[in-house]
């Protein structure tokens, strides 16, 4: 079993599918604390009514923003005196069709939430952890980052970005006790897919050998490893979690 005790950590986009699912599984496991980072703050306050608010935190953030993801890790710090794990899960698909159909506006918006959400986060968190000479980063990226699918071009490009965010930021802090390693998931069943059409998920999903979505419950656990201390000689890589459509 992995123990969490006395590990303190922040999930972005806390409040639902991958993100809720990470930070029930590290409570799960005993972490001392966890603080949820999410804009939505009607559902941040359910989450602290179902979980308690003495192990959770609830921080309204919008992660494209570097303040705000400061006053997130000062508050985190505030409360428990410390940070150990990031997971970065705010995200957004952005918008849906051909490449040559989305707009200057639609494109820096989830610039904003998928790539400076990470690299604020984490940017925010790094002083801190290179104090106590650890810490833990996983980067929730996509099968989409690796192989691109059509129609999400943009979302596909924000993917690739944080994978390769993921490269270089570990190989910066590799000596400081700070891993940092990333997860593509394939088509999870979130709700996410809401605003995806039938045919771009069959066209995911036809890739899959496994031929099914996955659970967000699936992803938890490996990110559950990842944010953990039995983790100690892997950083800056990209783990698949994709059913076998990616094994690279």
């Amino acid at each position: 079993m992995t123990d969490m005790k006395d590990r303190v950590a922040i999930v972005t986009g806390g409040v639902k599918g991958i993100g809720l699912a990470c930070v029930k599984r590290l409570l799960a496991a005993g972490a001392q604390g966890v603080v949820i980072a999410d804009i939505d703050e009607d559902r941040g306050q359910s989450c602290l009514k179902e979980l308690g608010e003495d192990s959770v935190l609830f921080q309204k953030t919008n992660v494209g923003d570097l303040q705000q993801c400061q006053s997130l890790v000062q508050a985190t710090v505030d409360r428990w005196g410390r940070v150990d794990i990031l997971v970065n899960s705010a995200g957004s698909v952005g918008e849906k069709g051909p490449m040559t159909s989305h707009s200057p506006e639609a494109l820096d918006h989830i610039w904003k939430v998928n790539v400076l959400g990470t690299y604020f986060t984490c940017q925010a968190c790094h002083p801190h952890m290179k104090d106590q000479g650890y810490g833990r980063i996983v980067n929730i990226a996509s099968i989409a980052g690796k192989e691109g699918n059509p129609g999400l071009v943009p979302y596909s490009m924000t993917k690739a970005a944080v994978i390769g965010f993921t490269k270089a930021f570990s190989k910066e802090v590799a000596e400081e006790g700070i891993l940092v390693n990333s997860v593509a998931p394939a088509v999870i069943e979130t709700e996410i897919l809401d605003g995806v059409s039938d045919d771009v998920i069959s066209y995911m999903v036809s890739k899959i050998p496994m031929g099914r979505v996955g659970q967000p419950e699936e992803v938890a656990e490996l990110v559950l490893f990842l944010a953990s201390e039995q983790l100690s000689f892997s950083t800056g890589f990209c783990y698949d979690i994709s059913g076998g459509r990616a094994t690279y």
